[in-house]
């Protein structure tokens, strides 16, 4: 069973953070709120609306955008024409996109030349083109190193700044005890911790099923 049970709520305006081992089911949480799976049992609540049995681009219409742990990105366009594909080839708003992820210099080169670094910031602008209410992120920092990292970290505070919901899956732990307002931790499928940072840092069922000790923060 790839989630078992598992009951969470994300008020308006947080950052939440989802954390836990491989295989724990962080990604087929994403999957299901995105609408790219169908949940056996339960219901998924957006916005007093039940969306469990939606499709994912009746979700994404409703203000669901999800970023992928691999990203699959059309090489043969630019920067922008990627993202204009996600907003409907709304090329001012698609801008806007691109500015914000700070990819405005590179946005008329062909994607299939960017670093890995660019190619993960051109998904989250794809998402952000959509004009999500809620905007799911699966592991957008994995690979980067301390600068880039930090740099995403400025990211993700200036889209919460426009005032959209961010669930954010990751396993770079600096950078998710630095970002996030709560932080649930998922293991074979169930939720073991729900806290803030300081809270999951220091909760000893965390420390034995992922951290391996205690996270100073």
């Amino acid at each position: 069973m790839a989630l078992n049970g598992v009951d969470l709520i994300i008020n308006q305006g947080d950052v939440l953070g989802l954390i836990g081992p491989n295989g724990s089911g962080k990604t087929t949480l994403i999957n299901c709120i995105s609408g790219f799976y169908k949940p056996t049992n339960g219901s998924i609540i957006f916005q007093g609306k039940n969306i469990s049995k939606l499709k994912s681009y009746s979700i994404c219409k409703m203000g669901i955008a999800r970023t992928f742990q691999v990203p699959r990105p059309f090489l043969r366009l630019t920067v922008l024409e990627n993202v204009m594909v996600s907003s409907g080839g709304d090329r001012d708003f698609a801008s806007k996109c691109v500015d914000l992820v700070g990819l405005s210099e590179i946005k008329d080169v062909q994607t299939k030349n960017l670093t890995f670094h660019q190619i993960r910031l051109m998904e989250i602008a794809r998402a952000l083109a959509s004009k999500p209410k809620l905007l799911l992120l699966d592991e957008v920092m994995s690979g980067l190193n301390p600068v880039e990292v930090d740099a995403s970290i400025n990211l993700l505070k200036e889209i919460r700044e426009t005032g959209i919901t961010i669930m954010w899956v990751e396993h770079v732990m600096r950078a998710i005890m630095k970002a996030v307002d709560r932080i649930i931790v998922l293991q074979e499928g169930k939720k073991i911790a729900e806290g803030t940072p300081k809270q999951i840092a220091n909760d000893e069922r965390v420390i034995a099923a992922y951290l391996g000790e205690k996270y100073a923060l």
